[in-house]
């Protein structure tokens, strides 16, 4: 068990999780918090390389196990070497993206093998599970014009709903921890949502 809570921030990409990852632990920090913000992939040293094979546009040969592998090594160092030290410090632990996005993106959008998928994760974490997760939903087509394009980003609009789609189907299976909240209007709006949905979880 860990002592300190862990909050991963979802979404498909351009939905604004850094802006709110920050104004969140600001937040936080305000009521006497210690907070960590993080991110994968490339929430390490280590991390970072994996981050830029795995989103370099010119690497287009990845093969999808690959992909998946990928992800959870870098998620494998993260846990271990920050998120996990962090928790057991007593911290605040707010993480944009988890396991979660594994299972969407090469589960769903991919259609891939979810439970594989999440076998995977599960060794690559220990078992880590998120206190909280909170969903930014919004329309792929309207949060992808906000992005630069990487390899992920670049996949079809088609693709994006099938992610989309995928996270919607977590929230379904497990409404205690994954939260949705509309991911438009103001920042401060959004932030407001946010900190609806962290009600009740020890902030």
């Amino acid at each position: 068990m860990h002592k300190g809570l862990f909050i991963t921030l979802e979404g498909v990409d351009g939905v604004g999780k850094t802006t709110q990852a920050l104004l969140l632990k600001e937040h936080l920090e305000k009521q006497g918090h210690q907070v960590l913000h993080t991110f994968e992939p490339g929430g390490t040293r280590l991390g970072s390389q994996m981050r830029a094979l795995l989103l370099n546009p010119e690497h287009k040969d990845l093969h999808s196990v690959a992909e998946i592998l990928l992800y959870a090594a870098d998620r494998a160092q993260h846990v271990y070497e920050v998120v996990r030290p962090a928790l057991a410090a007593g911290k605040t632990v707010i993480c944009e993206r988890f396991v979660d996005s594994s299972v969407a993106y090469q589960g769903y959008g991919l259609g891939l093998d979810i439970e594989g998928i999440k076998q995977v994760n599960h060794w690559a974490t220990g078992g880590l599970i998120p206190d909280l997760t909170i969903y930014f939903d919004a329309d792929p087509a309207e949060s992808l014009v906000k992005t630069k394009g990487d390899r992920i980003e670049q996949r079809t609009l088609d693709y994006y709903a099938k992610v989309k789609e995928g996270f919607l189907a977590i929230a379904h299976a497990e409404p205690q921890r994954f939260k949705v909240i509309s991911a438009q209007g103001t920042r401060e709006e959004v932030a407001s949502r946010v900190l609806e949905a962290l009600e009740g979880r020890g902030q």
